[in-house]
């Protein structure tokens, strides 16, 4: 299918369509090509897109799909999309459904049969991972941690063993406690990149360690004001292998060969299967 062609003519589809994180140049020609053709946008804030709709003078129909709304909105897509017409999803910045509204809508067009359509574009933990410098081979996206200390110092907690780089979002008024609670569970050689307001005005990232985060934020305000993308650097290579990874290997051990029983257990934790097998060989001579 081509989408390069007016609404009459296009099978009737979702277009999941990201837009701008700020500088409302960073969208894409086929971007624009449909949200002009489209029946309908589907939008997170129907004002804020407006602003983006008419920026590029486009006479689109908007209608509301946030959070609080989704299942409703997404089951009055399912019917737009049953009369024939095509819809765009957006959200207020980057890529719908990724730590944003969406995801409930898609999976309704799914189920009902309709195709999605994904356009690819801005995304914040992309563009931070890109300007990061990290040179980290893997990352996990973790998006907004829980607003709750309690539960936010144990989601670190839980992730801080994970051998790649840790990416999070994180909101002005709560920056500072979540960087807090990284610098006092997670590894004090590790890196910290703040990348705030991506696009913008007052874009700034920067790189430091970890140890020195809290204080950074704290010789200026500014530096609080903002979205944020956090990324945090994978921890330092560990001596040896973890208790859980040792335990698994141990029981693979009792009824398969060294080198069956080095890679099961390298597909099961992760683990580098020379590292086990090497074990392997240490624990079958002991």
């Amino acid at each position: 299918m081509n989408d390069m062609t007016n609404s009459a003519n296009r099978t009737p589809a979702l277009y999941v369509v990201a837009t701008p994180l700020g500088n409302l140049g960073d969208i894409t020609l086929r971007a624009l090509e449909i949200l002009r053709t489209v029946d309908v946008v589907a939008c997170e804030d129907t004002r804020h897109a407006r602003r983006l709709l008419d920026h590029h003078g486009i006479k689109a129909t908007t209608m509301a799909v946030h959070q609080h709304n989704e299942r409703e909105a997404g089951a009055k897509l399912v019917e737009r999309l049953r009369q024939g017409q095509s819809v765009a999803l957006i959200s207020d910045a980057g890529t719908p459904a990724v730590s944003d509204p969406g995801a409930r809508a898609v999976a309704a067009v799914q189920a009902a049969g309709f195709p999605v359509v994904p356009l690819p574009g801005p995304n914040a933990a992309i563009t931070a991972l890109s300007a990061s410098g990290l040179m980290d081979e893997r990352f996990l996206f973790v998006g907004f941690l829980p607003a709750k200390s309690a539960a936010r110092q144990a989601e670190i907690a839980a992730l801080a063993g994970i051998p790649a780089a840790l990416v999070f979002y994180e909101a002005p008024h709560r920056v500072t406690e979540c960087v807090a609670d990284l610098a006092a569970l997670l590894e004090p050689s590790r890196e910290l990149v703040v990348a705030r307001e991506l696009t913008k005005l007052f874009e700034q990232i920067v790189r430091l360690p970890l140890k020195e985060a809290v204080v950074w934020f704290a010789a200026d305000d500014n530096r609080q004001r903002g979205e944020f993308v956090l990324i945090v650097s994978a921890p330092p290579p560990r001596e040896g292998l973890d208790p859980g990874t040792e335990r698994i290997l141990k029981l693979l051990l009792d009824d398969l060969p060294v080198k069956q029983a080095a890679r099961l257990a390298a597909e099961i934790t992760g683990a580098a299967k020379n590292a086990l097998y090497q074990r392997a060989l240490e624990i079958k001579d002991l």
